[in-house]
């Protein structure tokens, strides 16, 4: 039997839509959460000593933990062919760790994210991928409370697996933005959700930084302070994620197999026909080539952005949290601001515009003095204001160039030429560093990403790239 869609999915009123809209920003709020305070701030400088505890147990018994994890490099240094960990049958350095377990979650994303985008338009149950996919992310998350001692390999597969899941939702999540919001109303809808998503992410990780930094006066250890600040994270994701539970509704799909073998089957067909089926919309493909050179320059910055001031400035772990911090709240404000700009000029030349910001924001790079934290306040906070709109608005204009019923397909691709061209800008700042030793011209390079994505962008005729994906020309594009 086919399934049928509920009555309620049935209402397409402006106020369904609307009641749906605040449960949909909500999940912004709750899953920033993990990657603000998980993976931006606390896990690698935490997960790293973890594993060398472990190395340190195998090859220096004799010594004492902590006085073998403070000189851990020095004695790896000093006794070559000791001081790895196992991970799996493999030889790894502890500090290469957490570099590692993010590779492979970035490859277990590009492999899944499709057949997840396939299946949710496949089956039409995307309230309920999305809170599984949500939950099971969440008490993964959770589960790195219990990460301490040697215990790296229960922090590296917690966090293949939250990220893999977080992934999965976020893909889930995006596939409904085109159904919660006509055309005119893409851009404020995404950019508002963008916006409160930084405005969760950043209130947990003020919270958690008052305990961190305030420990003592708590009577908490560090590790413990970590490991709860962490947990928080995914309890955080796990309770804000009931509201859009409860507000989101799953649409009606063409009939379709009952069975979840013949369901995957499915979808791996039309995920099949998806891609064969990108060659009818050849303006779709410039849009998302352009959106991955651009983005893969926004996403080098931002993760190079600690190394950047530890090594090119020589400021220390405070200035970089703080900024961190920062930028979570001025993105906020960024996000709602490039929203309104383009209700006013027009979403491409807003996007084009912040492409302008951002070349100039990393050119500045190569003039911020070393040791001036104000300088590098600064650049954070220029950062911040086009960070958000340039993704939130890039979002809205893929959701306008896709066909209809086919969404989460479609935004896995997104969602896989970000995590599969991160290598590119990475192996760019490699080879920059490796030519020059400078951070500066590496984080400089970056500039040739926003030129060639402001062109690709620019040669992309959107008006007939919506009308041919069967879509309503905004008033403004």
């Amino acid at each position: 039997m086919p399934e049928t869609a509920p009555p309620a999915a049935l209402d397409d009123s402006p106020e369904a839509r609307r009641r749906e809209r605040r449960g949909w920003y909500v999940y912004d709020w709750a899953n920033s959460a993990f990657y603000t305070t998980v993976i931006s701030v606390f896990l690698g400088p935490y997960l790293i000593p973890v594993a060398k505890t472990a190395a340190c147990a195998q090859d220096f018994p004799a010594m004492a933990s902590a006085t073998c994890v403070d000189t851990f490099d020095e004695l790896a240094a000093a006794n070559p062919g000791l001081g790895y960990v196992d991970v799996f049958g493999a030889d790894i350095r502890p500090a290469a760790f957490f570099g590692l377990i993010t590779t492979v979650a970035v490859f277990l994303q590009i492999i899944w994210l499709p057949v997840v985008g396939a299946l949710a338009d496949h089956t039409g149950r995307k309230r309920e991928m999305l809170g599984g996919f949500a939950y099971v992310g969440a008490l993964a998350t959770m589960g790195l409370f219990f990460v301490e001692g040697d215990r790296y390999m229960l922090g590296g597969v917690l966090f293949v697996l939250a990220n893999l899941a977080y992934g999965s939702s976020i893909v889930v999540y995006d596939s409904f933005l085109p159904q919660i919001s006509t055309e005119q109303e893409r851009d404020g809808v995404s950019s508002r959700g963008w916006a409160i998503g930084y405005l969760g992410g950043g209130l947990l990780l003020a919270l958690n930084l008052v305990l961190y930094v305030g420990r003592d006066g708590f009577g908490v250890e560090e590790g413990m302070a970590v490991r709860i600040c962490m947990m928080s994270a995914g309890l955080w994701w796990a309770t804000f994620t009931i509201v859009p539970l409860l507000r989101l509704r799953n649409r009606p799909v063409p009939a379709h197999e009952t069975t979840a073998l013949a369901s995957v089957g499915g979808s791996f067909r039309q995920l099949w026909r998806t891609l064969s089926g990108l060659r009818r919309y050849p303006l779709t493909l410039l849009f998302l080539v352009a959106y991955l050179v651009y983005n893969d320059g926004v996403q080098t910055v931002i993760g190079n952005s600690a190394a950047f001031a530890s090594e090119a400035l020589k400021l220390d772990q405070t200035v970089q949290i703080s900024a961190i911090l920062m930028v979570q709240f001025v993105a906020f404000f960024g996000a709602l601001l490039l929203g309104r700009l383009a209700r006013i000029f027009g979403t491409k030349r807003t996007v084009l515009a912040s492409l302008v910001l951002w070349t100039g924001i990393v050119a500045m790079g190569l003039f911020v003095a070393e040791g001036q934290a104000l300088q590098f306040y600064l650049m954070a906070f220029a950062i911040a204001l086009v960070l958000g709109g340039t993704q939130a608005l890039s979002r809205s204009l893929f959701s306008l160039v896709i066909p209809k019923g086919r969404e989460a397909e479609y935004f896995s691709l997104l969602q896989i030429s970000d995590k599969g061209s991160a290598f590119i800008g990475s192996l760019t700042v490699t080879i920059a560093l490796q030519l020059t030793n400078s951070y500066r011209i590496a984080i400089v390079s970056m500039v040739i990403f926003f030129v060639v994505g402001f062109v690709l962008l620019a040669l992309t005729n959107l008006p007939k790239a919506i009308r041919a994906a069967g879509n309503e020309v905004p008033d403004r594009i």
